[in-house]
C-alpha cells in the first residue's frame, strides 16, 4: 500500500511550511470529495518558479548589513530556502528603478551602438546621495551574481533567467520620450510609444548586445521577450508598444535570425502580458511558421483581472501550438497602498501598516487591484473584485500548472514597507518587504507559499493529468494539480480557500487516502511511488 512521503502546509492559522503526520492509502472506491492523480497520463515538462530581480530590490537590500542581506538571500535561493529556480530581469529602465528613465545606449542616434554599456547595473548606489545605503557598490547585477553564487554552492544550480525590456532606447521611438503618461483631462490615453522602422534592426541588436554583456559577467539569460506588455500601459512608466503583427515581423525579420545566429542558447518568448490577448498574440505569431520556428513559448501576466485564471485559454493555445510552452513572467499584489487617480475615490485606502508584519492581511479579502473602480479596469468591473492575496498566487499557480503553464514567475522579490521605490509611485507587494530604516524584514505569507511551492515543484518535473470531484463544495473551494519527479516523486498541490478544513479523498490508481487540508491553507502531499 502506498503511504504519503511527507505532508507540507501553511496556512492563515500560522503554519508556515509545516509537517503533518502522514498517512496511508487503501484499496477500495471513495465517495466524496476526490483529488484523482494519474500519474500514467504525463502533460508537460515543469521549468519552476521564481521571482524577479529589479534595481528595486536590489536598492532595498543595499540597506542592509551584510550578514542581514546574506540571509535574506539565502531565504530565496538556498537550498533549505525557497530555491528559486526561476527569476525574471529588466533590460534597462521599469517603474521599479530607483530614478528611472535610462537604457544602455543613451546616446541619440548611435546606430552602431558604440556607446552601449550596463554600467548602470552594477554602479551602485551613493550613501551621500541616498540616505542609509550600507553596500555602495550593490545593485542589480551584484544581486543576480550573488544569486548564482548561491546556486552555485550546492547541488541543484538551477536558476533560468528570462530577460524583457520595457522599452527601447527613447530616440529609437517614434515619441522620442520614455513615455507620455495618460491624464484625467485627455481620458488616460498616454503611450509608450513604437519603434521607428529604421531602428528595429537596431533595436535587435540592442538586446543581442545585452546578452552578450551579461554573458561576459557570467550571467547566461535563459530566456529572452522582445518587450514588456506591448499593449501598453497607458504611457504610466517606461513602455513600447508592439501589435501582434508588428512584433511577428519583428521577429521574423531582425531578432529571431541574430538570436539564432549570434545567442542560440537564449530562447525567445512571445507576448509578455496579460492572458486575456494571449490566443490573439499565438494565432498571430506561432501561426506563421517561419516566425514560430525561432519561438520557444509564450510570456504571460496576470493583471487582466483579480481571480480569473483563464484555464480555458491556456488550453485553447495548448492544443493549437502543442510544441511551444507557456510561462507565466510576471504577477504581483499591485497597486498596494496607491491612491485611487482623480475623480476614482478608491474607498479602501490601505496603508502600509495594514499589511506590514501583518499576516491577516495577506490571508484575506483586503487587496484591490488597478481596476477595482476604475472605469477603464473593463473587459468588466467583475474582474477586478477585491480578493486575498495568498489566493491569488496560489490558485493562479496550480490551476495554471494543471492547464499546461510550464513556469511560473513572480515581479520584485524584494521591496520595502511601503511597496517600493518606484519613480512613478506603481507601488505593490512583494513576498519580502523592509523597512530600511529599522533593518525590519517582513516575510509575508507570499513568501512561505511561494517557498513551499518552489521546494516541491522543481525543473525536470513533469506534470500529471488530474481530475476533480468537488463532492458538494463550491467551485472556488479546493484547487489542485499534481508532478512527478524522476525518482517517482509525486507532489500534489492544493489550495483551500475556505475557513473551514476539508477531508478529502486522494486517489491514486486502485488506492486512496483519507487526508485533512486546514482552513485558508495550501498544503503539499507527496506520496512515493
Amino acid at each position: 500500500m502506498l503511504q504519503t512521503h511527507a505532508i507540507i502546509i501553511t496556512s492563515e492559522s500560522g503554519e508556515k511550511l509545516a509537517k503533518q503526520a502522514n498517512v496511508s492509502f487503501q484499496k477500495g472506491t471513495p465517495e466524496g470529495t476526490i483529488i484523482e492523480i494519474f500519474p500514467e497520463e504525463q502533460k508537460q515538462p515543469f521549468s519552476g518558479i521564481g521571482t524577479s530581480f529589479t534595481e528595486s530590490s536590489a536598492f532595498v537590500l543595499a540597506h542592509l548589513a551584510e550578514d542581514k542581506r546574506k540571509e535574506v538571500m539565502q531565504k530565496l535561493y538556498g537550498a533549505t530556502g525557497a530555491n528559486f529556480s526561476m527569476a525574471r530581469t529588466p533590460i534597462g529602465a521599469c517603474d521599479f528603478s530607483v530614478e528611472g528613465k535610462y537604457s544602455y545606449a543613451d546616446q541619440k542616434g548611435d546606430v552602431n551602438l558604440a556607446s552601449f554599456s550596463i554600467e548602470v547595473d552594477k554602479q551602485g548606489f551613493s550613501a551621500k546621495k541616498y540616505l542609509g545605503i550600507k553596500a555602495e557598490k550593490y545593485d542589480l547585477l551584484p544581486m543576480i551574481k550573488e544569486a548564482l553564487e548561491i546556486k552555485q554552492n550546492q547541488e541543484d544550480k538551477s536558476l533560468q533567467i528570462i530577460a524583457s525590456a520595457w522599452t527601447a532606447p527613447a530616440w529609437m521611438k517614434d515619441i522620442e520620450e520614455w513615455y507620455i503618461p495618460g491624464t484625467p483631462e485627455n481620458n488616460y490615453q498616454g503611450t509608450g510609444g513604437r519603434l521607428k522602422p529604421e531602428y528595429e534592426e537596431t533595436y535587435a541588436n540592442y538586446l543581442i548586445k545585452y546578452l552578450k554583456a551579461y554573458q561576459a559577467e557570467g550571467v547566461d539569460i535563459w530566456g529572452i521577450t522582445p518587450v514588456n506588455e506591448p499593449n501598453g500601459n497607458n504611457g504610466q512608466w517606461e513602455s513600447m508598444q508592439f501589435t501582434p503583427e508588428t512584433q511577428n515581423d519583428f521577429i521574423k525579420q531582425y531578432l529571431g535570425p541574430k538570436l539564432k545566429a549570434q545567442h542560440p542558447e537564449t530562447r525567445l518568448l512571445i507576448y509578455d502580458q496579460n492572458r486575456d490577448h494571449l490566443k490573439e498574440w499565438a494565432e498571430k505569431i506561432l501561426g506563421d511558421k517561419e516566425t514560430a520556428d525561432y519561438v520557444y513559448g509564450t510570456a504571460i501576466h496576470w493583471y487582466e483581472g483579480t481571480e480569473k485564471v483563464y484555464e480555458s485559454t491556456l488550453e485553447e493555445v495548448h492544443q493549437l501550438f502543442p510544441n511551444h510552452t507557456i510561462i507565466h513572467t510576471e504577477g504581483c499584489i499591485d497597486d498596494l497602498g496607491k491612491p485611487a487617480p482623480p475623480g476614482i475615490g478608491d474607498p479602501i485606502g490601505f496603508q502600509e501598516k495594514d499589511w506590514f508584519q501583518n499576516d491577516a492581511f495577506w490571508w484575506n479579502k483586503n487587496a484591490t487591484d488597478w481596476g477595482y473602480t476604475a472605469p477603464w479596469g473593463a473587459p468588466s468591473p467583475d474582474d477586478h473584485p477585491m480578493y486575498t492575496p495568498v489566493h491569488r498566487y496560489a490558485r493562479n499557480i496550480i490551476v495554471s500548472v494543471d492547464h499546461w503553464l510550464s513556469g511560473w514567475i513572480d515581479w520584485n522579490v524584494v521591496l520595502d514597507h511601503k511597496g517600493g521605490p518606484n519613480h512613478v509611485g506603481n507601488f505593490c507587494g512583494a513576498p519580502i518587504m523592509i523597512d530600511t530604516a529599522k533593518e525590519d524584514i517582513y516575510y509575508t505569507p507570499i513568501y512561505y507559499v511561494l517557498a513551499q511551492l518552489s521546494q516541491t515543484m522543481r525543473p525536470g518535473d513533469i506534470v500529471l493529468k488530474t481530475s476533480k470531484v468537488l463532492g458538494g463544495l463550491g467551485s472556488d473551494d479546493l484547487h489542485a494539480c499534481a508532478l512527478i519527479n524522476k525518482d517517482n516523486l509525486v507532489s500534489i498541490q492544493l489550495l483551500n480557500t475556505t475557513k473551514k478544513p476539508i477531508n478529502y479523498h486522494l486517489k491514486i490508481g486502485e488506492q486512496f487516502a483519507v487526508i485533512e487540508i486546514g482552513a485558508n491553507a495550501v498544503q503539499t502531499v507527496r506520496v512515493q511511488l
